[in-house]
């Protein structure tokens, strides 16, 4: 099963998580955040995300992890999932893009 969709982020909020001592200084700052999404098309819901990205805003390089819980429709699929995804940026597009899933209440497949 293939289904092609958008989504809009309704909201992104910055968490304040504290690291562990000694925090170790690196060059590009780490920060956790959560998202609210909206799906629209064959992939049609909404998701709450726990995102993790360390990302230099000067250069446009870094790279996030992100696990994701949806819920609504794929296709004439409907039930809920998570799934874990991330990628790096080294200024233009993405590279290293991985993504794995696991559905519950009804089997889901997600192609990439």
């Amino acid at each position: 099963m293939k289904a092609q969709g958008t989504f809009e982020v309704e909201e992104f909020t910055p968490a304040d998580v504290r690291l562990p001592e000694p925090a170790a200084e690196t060059a590009v700052p780490v920060g956790v955040a959560t998202m609210r999404k909206r799906y629209e098309g064959e992939v049609a819901g909404v998701s709450g995300t726990l995102f993790t990205a360390a990302y230099d805003q000067s250069s446009g390089t870094g790279t996030y992890v992100a696990m994701e819980s949806f819920e609504g429709a794929l296709g004439e699929r409907s039930g809920s999932f998570n799934f874990a995804h991330s990628a790096t940026t080294l200024g233009e597009g993405r590279e290293a893009e991985y993504e794995v899933g696991e559905a519950s209440e009804v089997p889901l497949s997600v192609d990439s």
